[in-house]
């Protein structure tokens, strides 16, 4: 696993005042190791505390000892249980609030739901119920890391801290790839395009942005007849009022904007789940004569086949921190590397407890970061 080292965080480290409590809300022992790290750069034990599952598969959290009057910091990295995750962290946040701690602080690297986070159609706004729930538990200040839209602190009505992974991918980048000045930053679509100029202009390097998408066969395409046939205007409910339809969106056929040929092509994006899009943009890629294909992400959630189909693509490797757990992924997958992230969480957490400025964190921190 690489990690970054720093002598200024390392001096300052241990320094922490008493009435410290740190607690893991997972009952998966694998979700456990980045509660570990933190401990352990911090200098403190972890909280006695049990997490289990009922027969029936409630939930049950059991502290077994004092946290009245301190504060209390619960870690909890996101599982594949997702609902089961939320559950543990929101009973523990409430059963620490019933205890009478002075105040508890949500660590929550990888904040779950965090892409239901606009109004689709008839569906709901999901992370802004759960804000709504966490601080209703009697959550006091949330710790995350690189939100998948920043507008979702404006979902709680607690302080809200979100860190940013880029400085240890950058540092990785720099360090791993040894010809990496040779490299383009790559967005592989508009909407990324943003922390691709990041990392590009950060690195003096150039960007490249994929746009479009796979045209069908021809015999898949629509060939003109509907049924019903469309309508210009909608009925609306005044028989004299007539509303126009806008125009459905069409996305042209792929194009990368930019120069890729014989370089590096270094993706950059904050999930990576679902790896369709990252295959194809790699595909893409090597077609406009990409020699070697990096993606780099702070959230690595891989789930169902990712390994897989990571393993038998065009990618050379996968970067992703360890805000979420994927040991399971990497035995699956040797391409997938892991960044970790526990120095600047174990700092915020010292800071915020010790009443210090957490400016130092986000020193040199854009808006489009």
């Amino acid at each position: 696993m690489f990690c970054v080292p720093s002598a200024e965080f390392g001096a300052i480290m241990n320094i922490t005042k008493g009435g410290l409590v740190l607690f893991s809300a997972n009952s998966n022992s694998s979700c456990m190791e980045l509660s570990k790290r933190i401990a352990e750069r911090l200098g403190v034990e972890m909280g006695k505390v049990q997490v289990y599952q009922e027969p029936n598969r409630e939930t049950r959290v059991q502290i077994q000892e004092s946290v009245r009057g301190k504060d209390v910091f619960i870690i909890q990295t996101v599982s594949k249980d997702v609902n089961t995750t939320i559950m543990e962290l929101l009973i523990m946040v409430y059963a620490c609030k019933t205890s009478c701690a002075k105040s508890i602080i949500g660590v929550v690297p990888y904040f779950p739901y965090s892409k239901q986070c606009k109004m689709r159609k008839r569906g709901s706004i999901v992370s802004k119920l759960l804000a709504s729930m966490m601080c209703k538990a009697g959550l006091t200040h949330l710790i995350t890391m690189d939100l998948h839209q920043k507008e979702i602190q404006g979902f709680f009505n607690i302080p809200v801290d979100n860190l940013r992974a880029s400085p240890f991918l950058l540092q990785y980048i720099q360090e791993e790839i040894p010809d990496y000045r040779n490299a383009v930053i790559v967005a592989k679509s508009p909407a990324s395009a943003k922390r691709a100029q990041s990392f590009a202009e950060r690195l003096r390097l150039g960007i490249a942005v994929i746009h479009g998408e796979a045209q069908d066969a021809e015999s898949d395409m629509v060939d003109g007849r509907h049924s019903p046939p469309t309508a210009k205007y909608v009925a609306a409910i005044h028989p004299s009022l007539e509303i126009p339809m806008l125009i459905p969106k069409e996305k042209p056929p792929i194009t990368v904007v930019g120069d890729v040929g014989g370089r590096i092509a270094i993706i950059v994006d904050d999930i990576i789940d679902d790896v369709d899009s990252f295959l194809a943009a790699a595909e893409t890629l090597k077609e406009r004569g990409a020699y070697k294909i990096f993606v780099m992400a702070t959230h690595g959630l891989l789930s169902s086949d990712a390994p897989r189909l990571i393993e038998e693509s065009a990618i050379d490797e996968v970067v992703v921190t360890n805000t979420i757990p994927h040991e399971i992924q990497k035995l699956q997958c040797p391409k997938i590397k892991t960044v970790d992230i526990s120095m600047i969480l174990s700092e915020a957490i010292r800071r915020i407890h010790n009443g210090e400025s957490m400016s130092y964190l986000f020193r040199n921190i854009g808006v489009d970061d």
